[in-house]
């Protein structure tokens, strides 16, 4: 009766979304407002301690449930009796199909780093690994970044940059730049093999890289709406001309994105926002999204002025009229966003820290009104620390956040963009030093 309950109440909303949406364009852009069907599979993942409570050093552990059963308060996960381990030395970095029954892994660092696997999707603990698998690893590296774009489940991107010298370092001559090899990598989902790769060096301009700034890692690869741009985060760094090492303090530059062609990854080319000065390639997840609107909202980290919210227009440049910043909008110092996800119609989430504090909060934000509120529903707990997190799954209007503090039990939160209400979902079973890192 209770399933029969739940399907019903699926089907009616799924019929109010499609009376009220838009589909999917044949660009990429994923459709909105469209509910999940009851019966399909949702991936849990956690992280397990390594030497240090909350390292999530341990590897990754996944589990996969209902729909129905997910956002259900009187089911319980207890992903690290129960689940299955993902090949990783490390966190890995996890991705799903839209249809929720594969998962794709990259295998971050260790004897298999940078090794694509996929994963069929069966329930419980029963994830198959299908018996296709490449590396990349000779080409973006052991520990790649990566991202599924939003086209079908067809094309994953890894990023990466290696090998940052200076020009001179084995040529002699007068100093000039320091640089790495940068990697875009296109990863063919359907098939499991590369389809296509580019190295280069990234240039800044020459004041800038005569002081000693240079990319130092790319990640968070997003496709524009018209298909023919990938935008890609950067966090950068500044060198010592005189010694060759990396200064902890420095002046930064405005937040920088690496624009490439699509689909032939060629043509680097860098825009630099004047409003912010964070970085934007993230951690675990990525920051950078499409909206109906076209425009690609992105979240910065290593902001001195607090973190903000950067718009990138549908010409592929960042539009410096477009002000947000986290700081003013939540009324607190030091915005530090660790992970975000865009939802619909101007609404997504954040999860941050501010100040000098490690403790993480959930933020409902609004893009277009630039206002932000912190979700007092999910528990205010000072090991709540969600600088891994990196799954969040939305389904029509609702986002479905996964929340446990270190060590501690939590739950799934159902957070509805439109109303703000907030639902508690599956309790989270938790063992000493773990979290939980997503809901896929």
């Amino acid at each position: 009766m209770k399933r029969r309950f739940w399907n019903l109440l699926l089907n009616v909303s799924i019929a109010s979304a499609f009376a009220l949406s838009s589909c999917s364009d044949d660009n990429g852009v994923e459709p909105i407002e469209t509910p999940l069907d009851a019966e399909r599979w949702v991936t849990v993942a956690g992280a397990k301690m390594g030497e240090n409570p909350g390292d999530g050093n341990g590897g990754t552990m996944i589990y996969a449930l209902s729909y129905e059963d997910i956002i259900n308060p009187e089911k319980s996960i207890d992903v690290f009796e129960k689940g299955t381990p993902v090949k990783s030395n490390r966190t890995a970095r996890l991705q799903v199909s839209e249809d929720g029954n594969t998962m794709f892994n990259i295998a971050y660092a260790g004897e298999n780093g940078g090794e694509f696997s996929r994963f069929a999707v069966k329930g419980g603990a029963n994830f198959v690994e299908e018996d296709v698998t490449v590396s990349i690893a000779q080409y973006a590296g052991t520990a790649p970044r990566w991202a599924k774009l939003y086209d079908g489940d067809k094309t994953g991107i890894a990023v990466n940059i290696a090998n940052i010298a200076a020009n001179n370092a084995t040529s002699g001559g007068p100093f000039e730049y320091y640089r790495g090899t940068a990697t875009v990598l296109a990863l063919d989902l359907k098939s499991v093999l590369i389809s296509k790769y580019k190295q280069y060096q990234i240039q800044l301009s020459k004041e800038e890289e005569a002081a000693g700034h240079t990319i130092f890692r790319l990640d968070a690869p997003v496709l524009n709406k018209a298909g023919n741009k990938l935008i890609i985060g950067t966090w950068m760094r500044k060198y010592n001309t005189a010694t060759g090492k990396t200064e902890a303090e420095w002046e930064r530059l405005g937040t920088k994105s690496v624009v490439v062609d699509y689909p032939s990854l060629e043509n680097p080319k860098v825009i630099t926002s004047t409003v912010s000065n964070g970085d934007c390639a993230g951690y675990r997840s990525n920051v950078n999204f499409l909206a109906e609107d076209g425009s690609i909202y992105q979240a910065t980290q290593r902001d001195s002025k607090g973190s903000h919210i950067l718009k990138i227009t549908s010409n592929n440049e960042y539009d410096n009229s477009y002000v947000f910043s986290l700081d003013q909008a939540l009324g607190v110092q030091g915005v530090y966003v660790q992970s975000w996800r865009y939802v619909s119609k101007g609404i997504g989430y954040i999860i941050y820290q501010y100040g000098a504090s490690d403790q993480s909060y959930v933020a409902r934000v609004d893009l277009n009104n630039k206002t932000a509120q912190r979700v007092e529903e999910i528990p205010n707990d000072a090991s709540l620390d969600l600088f891994q997190y990196q799954g969040f799954l939305v389904s029509g209007e609702n986002l479905l956040i996964a929340a446990t503090p270190i060590g501690k039990d939590g739950n799934i939160y159902v957070l509805n963009s439109r109303t703000g209400e907030v639902t508690k979902g599956a309790k989270l079973v938790n063992k000493p030093g773990n979290h939980y890192i997503g809901v896929f």
